[in-house]
């Protein structure tokens, strides 16, 4: 049984008259009859009797009649969710951020985004890097925004945005005062950072590298889960840690931290979706959104 064969059975049955079936229909009239007949030898069933020029439903077409409406709505119902995914977008958008990026830069953007898309869902967990990676890579996530690396090639990555990391202390700490610093006071310092995965530590310690610098200190140094326990961390003592700017702007605005003199190359924000994967309407859409397009 096709849903072809569904469709001119119920249109033969509805004038009982197959040329003018076939007529409604474009088809042929032999073409209608041979689906009939079809259908009626494949499952053993008289559904109509032919007398001459005249075609009548059987008591079993008739009781046939509601299952083969009901199966033709719920294919045409089928087609219009399908048509609507190449029309609106709509849906469930799974976002996996690493923190920096869902804690300052990504919230405005996703509430533009709704906005002009309300039909979309959106559902956004926060990990590291390397986890939210991970999770793109799974398939447990359709939509990754990192800070970090993404060299697997199995991704399809795109820059987003971009921001700079900062070395941050306290305002009893020496730097506080903004002397010029070099390699050599970093590598001499007490840190905070953050953890192994974290997007901000690996910029930071590609940058040591970049500039042929030792990272041994990195082993001795506290890690902390989050931006904000690295900040918190650092109120007090000669601790330094180095966020991005976004997270540190808050409280250097509030005076109780301070932006040591020393800079660091701006890093891209990165998309990052499974190149293998269907990205629906709604994803390109957001994606659209994040590029400014």
């Amino acid at each position: 049984m096709t849903l072809d064969q569904l469709r001119i059975f119920l249109e033969v049955a509805r004038r009982q008259h197959v040329t003018g079936a076939a007529r409604a229909l474009n088809r042929t009239q032999s073409a209608v009859s041979a689906a009939i007949s079809a259908l009626e030898r494949r499952h053993d069933v008289r559904l109509f009797d032919r007398v001459g020029r005249d075609i009548r439903l059987t008591s079993d077409g008739e009781r046939f009649i509601p299952a083969a409406q009901a199966v033709v709505a719920e294919a045409d119902r089928a087609i219009g969710v399908l048509s609507g995914f190449a029309g609106e977008p709509a849906g469930l958008v799974r976002i996996v951020a690493s923190q920096t990026v869902a804690s300052y830069w990504l919230p405005p953007k996703l509430a533009r985004f709704r906005s002009d898309f309300p039909q979309v869902e959106i559902r956004m967990t926060t990990l590291n890097t390397r986890r939210a990676i991970d999770d793109v890579l799974a398939g447990h996530a359709d939509l990754g925004i990192v800070e970090g690396r993404a060299s697997d090639p199995s991704l399809d990555t795109r820059i987003v945005g971009s921001d700079r990391l900062a070395v941050i202390v306290g305002l009893d700490h020496p730097w506080a005062d903004e002397r010029p610093l070099d390699i050599s006071d970093l590598q001499a310092a007490d840190w905070v950072i953050r953890e192994v995965g974290s997007g901000t530590r690996d910029a930071f310690h590609r940058a040591m590298e970049a500039r042929s610098a030792s990272t041994e200190f990195f082993l001795d140094a506290l890690v902390m889960p989050s931006n904000e326990a690295c900040l918190a961390a650092v109120t007090t003592g000669q601790l330094a840690t180095v966020v991005s700017v976004m997270a540190a702007e808050p409280h250097l605005q509030g005076g109780t931290l301070r932006m040591a003199n020393f800079t660091f190359d701006a890093r891209a924000f990165l998309s990052v979706t499974h190149a293998r994967r269907h990205r629906s309407r709604a994803v390109e859409a957001l994606l659209d959104t994040l590029n400014g397009t």
